[in-house]
């Protein structure tokens, strides 16, 4: 059987031992980029290989292409290739931060062709509460080779642009309603939202422990959100293409796939002040 969503704390302790199951910790925080490595070293889960958000996770920034932008595919999946990741590969993503770096890197393996990814349902946190072991032991890596096959799961700046005032977008904003009306913007320089934009906070998708919601609840939360429009014509965004894929994962919990991505966001979007804004 193999996990495309979200795997729970005792499912991926009896897969501890499994050869055929690869952890992968990518904890990160946007004010301390060396928190992530510091509390790996400090302790994680055993087998788990460390990924870091900004150097694995991103490609290089440029100023205008957002914070984050998306990493070169096949740099990306000669780092999974050198961790173990095959393509018979049952992966599963943890974080300490709501799964929004593990929902980046959920969204990133999909994107590659992978399918066997699920993300670790509450995080470490739930693992801490199962009495889940951790180490400082560091695996030692069994090389793969991992082929990229990049699908069409993501869109840029210029299709935004050209679909903006059109229904064959539908565009979901992730941040949180704050920064989406433009009040509270520490991170980026512009304040706003891209128009036309709904508001869906990736934090809405969780219950109060963290875990994901119902995919029952989900549906039903989204099918709202989506207000008659198809998966299909669904483009999420957010600050800088990182929580945007924890919506993507809700949707796909919910039995809704088929949306895709604006990975430079609104950092990318507001660096252009052409760009309109709400």
């Amino acid at each position: 059987m193999s996990f495309t969503t979200l795997v729970d704390a005792a499912t991926l302790a009896a897969h501890l031992d499994d050869p055929h199951w690869l952890i992968i910790d990518v904890r990160h925080q946007l004010a301390d980029t060396a928190y992530g490595a510091r509390v790996y070293a400090e302790g994680h889960i055993p087998g788990a290989f460390f990924l870091h958000c900004d150097c694995d996770l991103s490609g290089a920034t440029t100023g205008t292409n957002g914070r984050h932008p998306l990493p070169d595919p096949e740099k990306l999946a000669r780092r999974l290739g050198e961790i173990g990741v095959g393509p018979q590969t049952q992966v599963v993503v943890y974080d300490d931060a709501q799964s929004m770096i593990a929902g980046r890197m959920w969204w990133l393996l999909r994107w590659l062709g992978h399918e066997q990814v699920a993300v670790l349902d509450g995080g470490l946190q739930a693992w801490n509460a199962s009495k889940g072991a951790l180490t400082q032991q560091v695996p030692v890596a069994r090389p793969a080779n991992f082929v990229a096959k990049v699908c069409d799961r993501c869109v840029d700046a210029d299709y935004v642009q050209a679909f903006l005032a059109t229904s064959r977008m539908h565009l979901v904003d992730a941040r949180s309603p704050d920064r989406y009306r433009g009040e509270n913007e520490t991170i980026d320089p512009v304040a706003g939202h891209i128009p036309g934009a709904v508001n869906r906070f990736f934090g809405d998708n969780l219950q109060a422990d963290g875990r994901f919601k119902p995919a029952s609840q989900l549906r039903m939360e989204w099918l709202a959100v989506l207000a008659g429009a198809l998966p299909e014509q669904v483009v999420h965004q957010c600050g800088s293409g990182v929580s945007a894929c924890h919506n993507m994962l809700a949707m796909e919990i919910a039995g809704l796939p088929g949306s895709r991505l604006y990975g430079g966001s609104w950092s990318e979007w507001c660096a252009n002040r052409e760009r309109p804004v709400a």
